[in-house]
């Protein structure tokens, strides 16, 4: 009984280490996103045009990632339905998440810009989801769609 009670304390205690060490990760990343949030405006009073250069090459660091990636900016307005409505016509159910279609959409262009070897393929995987499972002739309509909307060929 005594042997019982011990190795259970000693699993509650590795598993509280455990838990607790993953969670502080965590919270220091974002304790420190806090951090430098909070520390950029005082900052920028004192030397905002060395502030200001900084702040731009990591926001363009992060659209240049993606746009060399081959990934589009997110479509907004009349450019968002017409993705949306391209992949509707493949399958109505792929659009009831529009922000998961938009993104899978965005994600399709790098595969279709050179990325991938089978971008039909690649395109009934990356929309199969929901229950809905596509093939790679779905895929192709999927594909043609975008290159009329949102990933024109370059």
């Amino acid at each position: 009984m005594r042997l019982r009670t011990t190795t259970a304390a000693i699993v509650a205690v590795l598993a509280v280490t455990l838990v607790g060490c993953s969670s502080d990760e965590g919270g220091e990343t974002e304790a420190d996103a806090t951090r430098s949030t909070v520390a950029e405006p005082s900052s920028a009073s004192d030397d905002s045009a060395s502030d200001d250069s900084a702040s731009d090459d990591s926001a363009s660091d992060d659209s240049g990632s993606a746009e060399s990636a081959g990934i589009p900016p997110e479509p907004t307005g009349a450019e968002r339905d017409a993705v949306l409505a391209a992949i509707r016509d493949v399958n109505g159910n792929l659009t009831h998440d529009e922000d998961k279609a938009v993104d899978a959409a965005r994600n399709q262009c790098s595969s279709l810009d050179g990325g991938g070897s089978d971008p039909d393929h690649s395109a009934a995987q990356r929309f199969s989801y929901d229950g809905v499972t596509l093939t790679d002739d779905d895929g192709r309509h999927i594909n043609i769609g975008l290159r009329k909307t949102l990933c024109p060929q370059s």
